[in-house]
């Protein structure tokens, strides 16, 4: 009876303890990417002052970042390039030369993505912030 009762305890404390540590491990890594999404890197004259959003077809999160460039009209405010990266391998190509230059390990690299001329953004809360930074400098 005490060994019904002992393996599916120990099984489920086993269990517990895999879960926390396999979240602790995403956590970490999260962290590395946004460490790693605003380094600054040297800038050439050809990417200096150059936006470029890489975003993927059926991203959720590159949808939101979307519906806010709609909404607060950023097209009409900034100038910037929007570049596809799911069916386009030249714009992925260049998205993983980007990151690289940022010091971005590629199974790191994701979207959505914003280059500056300078620095890497990764995800939609950094990259929104970002354009609500640059439309209330103006």
């Amino acid at each position: 009876m005490k060994n019904k009762i002992i393996i599916p305890t120990i099984l489920f404390a086993f269990a517990l303890i895999f879960s926390f540590y396999v979240l602790s491990q995403e956590k970490n890594k999260t962290e590395i990417v946004t460490n790693e999404s605003i380094k600054k890197v040297p800038t050439t004259p050809e990417s200096s002052n150059q936006l470029i959003f890489f975003y993927g077809d059926k991203c959720p999160h590159c949808a939101i970042v979307e519906k806010y460039f709609k909404e607060n009209k950023i097209e009409e405010k900034i100038q910037f390039s929007q570049k596809e990266v799911y069916s386009n391998k030249n714009n992925a190509k260049e998205l993983e030369a980007k990151a690289k230059a940022c010091g971005i390990s590629t199974d790191s690299i994701g979207v959505p993505f914003l280059w500056d001329g300078e620095k890497c953004l990764i995800g939609d809360e950094d990259i929104i912030n970002f354009f609500e930074q640059k439309t209330n400098e103006q």
